[in-house]
């Protein structure tokens, strides 16, 4: 598993998820979420997907529970470059009809 690459911009994190998103992860990424956005007072979550090979129900409970926690903050999250099985078991979970998803940077620049 290549590490997960989270980045403070414009009040803002970029969660760029990497490789396989699973139980044996997914503590660590959501405490990383957690304290940057508590310590930046993010207004704004974004999820890359582009690349991440595998997520198992641990990935989506990572963005639900961030979502849950930004909409309680007045906040909002955003998904992004979600491919093939990925899309599908962001779509089949209905986190598409929660949040904003994006094909790429150049949509969220719209």
């Amino acid at each position: 598993m290549k590490d997960t690459n989270i980045i403070y911009y414009r009040n803002e994190l970029i969660v760029e998820l990497c490789g396989e998103v699973d139980h044996h992860v997914a503590p660590g990424i959501k405490d990383r979420i957690d304290f940057m956005a508590f310590e930046c007072n993010v207004k704004k979550i974004v999820f890359d997907f582009s690349k991440v090979t595998f997520m198992d129900s641990s990935g989506i409970g990572i963005v639900l529970g961030r979502y849950n926690k930004m909409i309680a903050s007045g906040g909002e999250v955003v998904t992004r470059n979600a491919h093939g099985t990925v899309k599908q078991i962001l779509e089949m979970c209905g986190i598409f009809s929660l949040m904003k998803y994006e094909e790429d940077e150049k949509e969220a620049e719209k």
